[in-house]
C-alpha cells in the first residue's frame, strides 16, 4: 500500500490517524504526551486505538519508528437502527448504501444514537472503520422515578432511562417526557432542553 507521507513521532496529536512500521492496520491517537528524559532520547507516550478492531493499547513512539499518513475518506451517513451488538447506517442520500459496525467499534456514544441521526463515517480502503456520533444529542426521557419531597434541596441526582434505552444520572427535577441534552463523549446530562 503506498504511504501518503511520513509523520514524525513528535508530530503525533490526539485524533491523528496513521499506520505504524510494518503494521497494515489503521490507528488513531487517543492520548498523547511528549516526554524528555535526561541522558535519553525523547519519546512520545501514546494511547492508540486500532480502527478496525477497536482495541486500545499504550505505545511508546521513538524517533526511529515509521508512521505513515493514511487515506481516510470522510462521509456523511445516517444511523438507521441497532441490533443486539451491531449498528446499521446508510450513506446520506443513498439509502441502499448500507453498512454496519460492531458495538465495540461505535463505542459508548452509540447508546445515545436515535434513528435518522446524521453522523460522520470514515472509510479506509473501501471499508467503513469508524463513525463520529454528534457530541451533543437531545433525547426524551422515557422513564424517570419521581423525586421524593425534600430531596431537591440537596441537589441530588437520579437514574433516568432515555428514548434510546441509555441510562444517565439527571437532576431530581427531571421528569418523564422531558428532553435532555446529553454529552455523548462523557455520557453525562448537560441540560434540560424542554420540559414535558
Amino acid at each position: 500500500m503506498p504511504a501518503m507521507g511520513n509523520i514524525d513521532y513528535n508530530e503525533m496529536r490526539i485524533g491523528t490517524m496513521f499506520r505504524k512500521n510494518e503494521d497494515p492496520d489503521p490507528w488513531v491517537v487517543t492520548e498523547y504526551a511528549f516526554i524528555r528524559m535526561q541522558q535519553r532520547k525523547p519519546v512520545a507516550q501514546l494511547k492508540i486505538k486500532n480502527l478496525l478492531s477497536g482495541k486500545a493499547v499504550d505505545y511508546t513512539a521513538h524517533q526511529n519508528d515509521n508512521f505513515y499518513d493514511i487515506d481516510i475518506e470522510e462521509k456523511k451517513s445516517i444511523f438507521i437502527y441497532k441490533t443486539k451488538d451491531e449498528y446499521w447506517f446508510h450513506e446520506l442520500g443513498k439509502p441502499a448504501a448500507r453498512f454496519s459496525l460492531p458495538a465495540e467499534t461505535v463505542g459508548s456514544a452509540g447508546e445515545f444514537l436515535k434513528a435518522n441521526t446524521q453522523i460522520k463515517s470514515f472509510e479506509y480502503e473501501g471499508k467503513t472503520i469508524k463513525v463520529d456520533v454528534p457530541v451533543k444529542m437531545d433525547l426524551k426521557v422515557k422513564e424517570a422515578p419521581p423525586a421524593i419531597k425534600g430531596d431537591t434541596a440537596q441537589g441530588g441526582t437520579k437514574q433516568v432511562i432515555l428514548e434510546t434505552g441509555a441510562v444517565v444520572s439527571a437532576p431530581l427535577f427531571i421528569n418523564e417526557g422531558d428532553i435532555l441534552r446529553i454529552n455523548t463523549t462523557t455520557g453525562e446530562y448537560a441540560e434540560r432542553v424542554e420540559k414535558a
